[in-house]
Parts: C-alpha cells; sequence; structure tokens
C-alpha cells in the first residue's frame, strides 16, 4: 500500500478516495461470486431433505449456485443488490483508508519513528482504523446482506430494505446488528493490510512504487492469509445480519456467538467455513484488483500534485524574475 513510501505526500483525502475506488472498480468485476458466497453462508444444511422448506433453495457448491440463480432470474439475478454493495464498500473502504492514514500517520509523528511501524502496531493502526469505519458504514452492509439474501419476488431496493429493518423487533438499532461482529471483525483488514505493508517491505524493499501484477499478488496473498483466520467470523456476522433460517421460525440471532453455536449443533463444526470457496476466490480477486487500481490512482494523484507544484514554481520564478526586471529598469528611467 506504500503509505509512507511515496515521496509527494497526497493526504489521507487522497489515499481515501483511491481506495474506495479500486474497491469500487473490483467488486463490481466479481459482485457475482459476493452474491453467491452471502447466499451460501445463510443457508442452512438440510439433514433431513422432507423437513426442508419448499421455498427455500439449497446450493451445493459455488457452480450450483450461479447455475440455478442464472436459470430461475437471469443473468440479472446474479447482480441483485449490487448497488448497495457497491455503496457498501465505497463507505467503508473510503472510511478506513481515511482512518488507516490519518492514526498511522499520528503514530509515527508522535514516537518520531524512523522507517515502517513494525507489524504488532500495523495490526494495533489497521484494527483500529477498521473500528472507526465499522461505526460509520455497517447500516449499508446490513441492508446489502438482506437484499442479497432476499427471494427475487420479495426484493426490495435500499430504502424499502433499510424500511424492513427498522420496522423489525429491533427498531433503528437493527441497522447495527452485526456491530460486535463487525468489530471483532476488524483483525480482517488489520491481516490483510499489515500483510501486505509487511510483505510489500521484505519481498519489494526500497520500491516506492509497485508494477500492476506486484500489488496483485501482495493484495491476493494478504486477503486470503486473512480469510482463512477469521472465516468463522464472516459466516457469523452473515448469520446475524440476514433474515432468520425458516428452522428458527422468524426469531433472529441476539449475538454471533448464538449463531456459530446454532451451526456447530445444526450442521457440524466445518460448517464454520462454508461458503470459503467463493469468499477465498472473491477476497483474492477483489483485493488483488483494489490494491492494483489503488497504487496506480495514489501514483496519478502524486503525478497530479508534482505536475500542478511544477505550474507554481515556475510561476513564482517568472513573478520573481519579473520584479527583479523593474527595480533594474526603475532606478535606470529615474535618471
Amino acid at each position: 500500500m506504500g503509505v509512507q513510501s511515496k515521496p509527494t505526500p497526497i493526504g489521507p483525502w487522497g489515499r481515501a478516495t483511491a481506495g474506495a475506488a479500486g474497491a469500487v472498480f473490483a467488486n463490481a468485476l466479481v459482485y457475482p461470486l459476493d452474491l453467491v458466497k452471502t447466499k451460501l453462508q445463510v443457508q442452512v444444511k438440510q439433514t433431513d431433505p422432507s423437513k426442508a422448506a419448499s421455498d427455500e433453495p439449497h446450493y451445493s457448491s459455488t457452480w450450483d449456485a450461479v447455475s440455478r440463480i442464472a436459470a430461475d432470474e437471469g443473468i440479472s439475478g446474479l447482480y441483485g443488490g449490487m448497488s448497495g454493495a457497491l455503496i457498501g464498500v465505497a463507505s467503508t473502504n473510503f472510511a478506513y483508508f481515511y482512518w488507516y492514514s490519518v492514526v498511522r500517520a499520528l503514530y509515527i509523528k508522535h514516537n518520531k519513528a524512523q522507517g515502517n511501524p513494525g507489524t504488532v502496531v500495523e495490526l494495533s493502526l489497521g484494527a483500529l482504523a477498521g473500528a472507526l469505519a465499522q461505526l460509520f458504514t455497517i447500516p449499508v452492509a446490513v441492508i446489502t446482506t438482506r437484499q442479497q439474501t432476499q427471494k427475487k419476488e420479495d426484493r426490495k431496493g435500499i430504502f424499502d430494505t433499510a424500511r424492513e429493518v427498522i420496522e423489525g423487533e429491533d427498531g433503528v438499532s437493527g441497522l447495527w446488528r452485526g456491530l460486535k461482529a463487525s468489530l471483532v471483525l476488524v483483525v480482517n483488514p488489520a491481516i490483510t493490510y499489515g500483510a501486505y505493508e509487511r510483505l510489500k517491505s521484505v519481498i519489494f524493499p526500497g520500491k516506492t512504487s509497485l508494477r500492476p501484477w506486484e500489488a496483485f499478488v501482495l493484495g491476493a496473498m494478504s486477503k486470503s492469509l486473512a480469510t482463512i483466520v477469521t472465516q468463522p467470523l464472516i459466516v457469523a456476522k452473515v448469520g446475524l445480519q440476514s433474515r432468520p433460517p425458516a428452522v428458527r421460525q422468524g426469531k433472529p440471532f441476539k449475538s454471533f456467538v448464538e449463531v456459530m453455536r446454532f451451526i456447530v449443533e445444526n450442521e457440524g463444526a466445518l460448517s464454520l467455513f462454508k461458503g470459503i470457496g467463493p469468499q477465498l476466490l472473491k477476497g483474492l480477486l477483489v483485493q488483488g484488483i483494489l490494491m492494483m487500481t489503488k497504487e496506480r490512482v495514489e501514483l496519478y494523484f502524486v503525478l497530479f500534485i508534482r505536475y500542478l507544484q511544477t505550474i507554481r514554481s515556475r510561476q513564482l520564478t517568472r513573478a520573481a524574475t519579473t520584479a527583479a526586471a523593474v527595480k533594474i529598469v526603475v532606478p535606470l528611467t529615474s535618471k
């Protein structure tokens, strides 16, 4: 990510804009995977098909989900809830990269650190930035999860879905369902970006700007590591934010621990990792493309700032030259 490596600073707003742009571009490209992994993570394993709800589809694999959704709803069905999802990733990543830049700069300034912070510090700063970002953006995630798990005939827009959440038993606080799980899950971006910074300094020491393929590889590696470590929490968070499964007869989960206990008791411990295939594939593609795009956008910001600085420098030089010429001419004419 090169937060401190570029010679021309672009500031938190520039980094946040670059991160949000990269996130929107990457997630738009692989959105069907995001939809499928959410559906796989909320479905309850059918131990007795005769007792399964007839109107609840059950998918056996990523490909089964993709093919059946496309057959039942058309290609557009693979993009259900996409607008809300892109608003969510834009706001979350903008907030994350903004706060990450701010807290990292404050840490370096306060501690007068030489070079990059250590791994533990990087993880801690990432976790703090992630927590701040989640507080402001989790309502969008709740709405998006609801939209992705709605059946075609029940599908609503962003505002109607938000109204449905608010009219539930939790009221307005329902928009912050899963906040505790989300705060715990800040270790995911913390591991991702901490690993990215560490891998970057180890594999590409001294480089101020990565090639697109280098940023892609580092982003994919770091996100894969973070996903494997935090997958059970990801599944629990999705369970909290979606409609409760039919077997609970409309009773929502109260905590991510309750979700995990329900999954283990009804489906087995391995089901805490359900949907990890599309989750990993989506994660490494999104993170790879995100970091590749972010590095490019940051570079363009730097080049643009340098261009403005060059123009300003030329203007100052021209003004100074004109002022000097006037000082010479005026005394001569006065004689």
